[in-house]
């Protein structure tokens, strides 16, 4: 079931410039999973050595915060809208 992925600036060299993209799995981790597959560039940008989240990366599921649901296993489905966004700090 794919699921529409919106890129930040800082990701689309790696998609060739697209600012949507699709890519298929059950749930966020799979989405992921899938979205690096295709583009190899992004793997380093989106998870840690150990797999999980960059601390840095946002990750919304329509409008919901994936941190504030299942993270990696929050549930995903055909039409949702997954949205990456970088964290930004300052003062």
């Amino acid at each position: 079931m794919p699921v529409e992925v919106r890129l930040p600036t800082v990701l689309r060299p790696h998609s060739g410039g697209q600012t949507i993209v699709s890519a298929k799995g059950g749930t966020i981790g799979e989405v992921l999973t899938d979205l690096m597959r295709s583009y190899p560039g992004m793997a380093g940008q989106l998870l840690t050595d150990d797999g999980s989240l960059h601390r840095f990366v946002n990750v919304y599921v329509n409008d919901d915060d994936v941190r504030y649901l299942d993270q990696l296993d929050t549930k995903v489905a055909e039409g949702d809208t997954v949205s990456i966004l970088p964290a930004v700090a300052g003062g």
